[in-house]
């Protein structure tokens, strides 16, 4: 899209692609339902894709980031969304009075931060007494331990002891959701299934249904002589994986390969551009043995 914010690796942009944008759709998702009918801060908001999707249930949500060009982009890109508006903000020094918000939302903001307490102090200050923070940051034990990775734009990342810590400082009451991407077969009733929430992006327009929408693969036939020799299926989902999480690592393992290989190629790109470079100048005079001796040219 023309009016796209340029990828850097530190934001996301709803330009990306396969896993990361399922990653962060969802939470967006899903503090949608929290946020409903609450004025709500979106903090550290990036692009402003999300403080868009929080719109569409909030009755208003107020979105700061620190960074004015991206700040500038969300305006333009989305400042037509009733009820949402931008300003350039520090997050760890907010433009709010005590208590203004019944919801503040913040993902993927507290890693990028070394003043972690000043962060929660001040979601704190700016939540009613009854009021809601959802935030989101990731596992270091997962995230960066066991993948044996690095990111070069979070300044502290937390395991989950210091992050209950962390909370625990501020809030009295907590609870941790976990999240992730994962690698499912999914059987499910074709009669419907309860108690199964599915937030489901189609174009810009989120959409929220209780059962599966994508259509099967497969059929799976239950069959008896009598009602009553059928097993219980209706309104449920089952889902499989394999421990070892065979189809993710095959997955992760081709994407590196595929890195890899795109580097090689950018590498021989450079070389033959040298080598073009140098075919194109005219070649050197030869010269015999004994012009050489002579001092002839």
């Amino acid at each position: 899209m023309s009016d796209a914010l340029e990828f850097t690796g530190e934001r996301f942009t709803p330009e990306c692609v396969r896993e990361i944008c399922y990653e962060h759709f969802h939470r967006y998702a899903l503090a949608t339902r929290w946020c409903a009918d609450k004025h709500t801060l979106d903090a550290a908001c990036g692009e402003g894709y999300g403080s868009a999707l929080l719109a569409t249930t909030a009755s208003a949500v107020e979105a700061v980031d620190i960074c004015a060009k991206t700040v500038a982009h969300a305006r333009q890109r989305y400042g037509q969304v009733e009820g949402l508006h931008f300003q350039v903000a520090d997050c760890t020094s907010l433009p709010f009075a005590d208590e203004e918000f019944e919801c503040v939302v913040s993902f993927e903001t507290l890693e990028h931060l070394d003043a972690q307490d000043q962060l929660l102090a001040e979601f704190r200050r700016v939540l009613k007494p009854d009021g809601l923070l959802v935030l989101s940051s990731p596992d270091k034990a997962v995230y960066s331990d066991q993948k044996n990775a690095s990111n070069e734009f979070h300044i502290k990342e937390l395991y989950r002891p210091e992050l209950e810590a962390l909370i625990g400082r501020h809030f009295s009451a907590w609870r941790l959701l976990g999240q992730k991407l994962m690698f499912h077969s999914a059987i499910w009733s074709l009669d419907g299934v309860e108690n199964v929430s599915l937030d489901q992006l189609a174009g810009e327009i989120l959409m929220q249904s209780s059962g599966i929408t994508q259509p099967p693969g497969y059929f799976i036939a239950l069959c008896a002589a009598a009602e009553a020799g059928l097993p219980d299926s209706n309104e449920r989902l089952w889902l499989f994986d394999d421990r070892e999480e065979s189809v993710y690592q095959h997955y992760y393992a081709e994407i590196k390969r595929n890195m890899a290989a795109g580097a090689i190629i950018a590498g021989l790109q450079q070389e033959l551009e040298v080598f073009k470079r140098q075919a194109g100048r005219p070649a050197p005079r030869r010269t015999s043995w004994w012009q050489r001796l002579l001092g002839k040219t």
